[in-house]
């Protein structure tokens, strides 16, 4: 018993120590720009799994100022159009999203039921997060890829620490410079001079809203940017969002 009392007492200081860490980590963040995050770690490390010194890293951190306000709204009006708004988690969104998956996963079952009866291939169920801006870096900056409600339940916790600690705008900033657009490709500069061989200072409102529509699924898109009709149908829909984007 006395064995059992203590490998508790010693998860609970590891555990105690790991979020003092990341509120240290998270406090830094407000004066020194994060280096990597762990969600680009494993992308590096996948990327030179298969493709050695072959594949390519593209990333340059631009100050807030030097990103296009037409990046900002669109990515705000695509991901997260309350960002100003909430404390970093918004509890509405999560309950509509469990209940949008909930249906697809039961709809998703049953054409599986049907392909496989007809011998053809069962489709993955496409499923909807969510998560603000605030949580998506929460995660990306932070926190492995699993799927587990201790996961979420952690990412929670460190998007609302993201929004005691930092502003707004640093939010923002650390979220545009660090999101992944394409294997190997992160942060708006990157994006920008990427898909379009200019920097992230002149991207035009059509420009920055087919970089937002990328955001859920960037490296699906990759090599879809001038091809893709959802995504020219979805880029116009989220240009007539802009103008209400606030910006922090």
């Amino acid at each position: 018993m006395k064995g059992l009392l203590r490998l508790i007492a010693y998860l609970l200081v590891a555990a105690v120590a790991l979020e003092l860490f990341f509120v240290a980590r998270i406090a830094a963040m407000a004066v020194i720009a994060p280096q990597s995050t762990a969600f680009q770690r494993s992308e590096a490390w996948q990327i030179a799994i298969h493709r050695g010194s072959k594949g390519a890293w593209r990333q340059e951190w631009v100050p807030y100022a030097q990103i296009s306000d037409n990046l900002k709204r669109a990515v705000i009006a695509s991901e997260d159009a309350d960002f100003i708004d909430h404390n970093g988690v918004e509890w509405e969104a999560i309950e509509r999203a469990r209940q949008r998956n909930a249906k697809a996963e039961e709809l998703a079952a049953r054409r599986a039921a049907r392909a496989i009866a007809r011998g053809k291939p069962v489709r993955p169920v496409q499923l909807r997060g969510g998560s603000t801006i605030t949580q998506q870096l929460a995660k990306n900056l932070l926190l492995s890829g699993e799927r587990t409600l201790l996961r979420k339940g952690q990412e929670l916790v460190l998007a609302m620490t993201l929004e005691v600690l930092l502003d707004k705008r640093r939010i923002l900033e650390i979220y545009l410079n660090n999101v992944e657009w394409g294997e190997g490709v992160f942060g708006a500069e990157a994006a920008a001079q990427y898909y379009f061989k200019k920097p992230a200072s002149r991207l035009s409102a059509g420009e920055a809203a087919r970089l937002a529509v990328m955001l859920p699924s960037p490296k699906f898109f990759e090599r879809r940017l001038g091809s893709s009709s959802y995504l020219s149908g979805r880029a116009s829909t989220i240009v007539a969002r802009m103008p209400s984007a606030e910006l922090p």
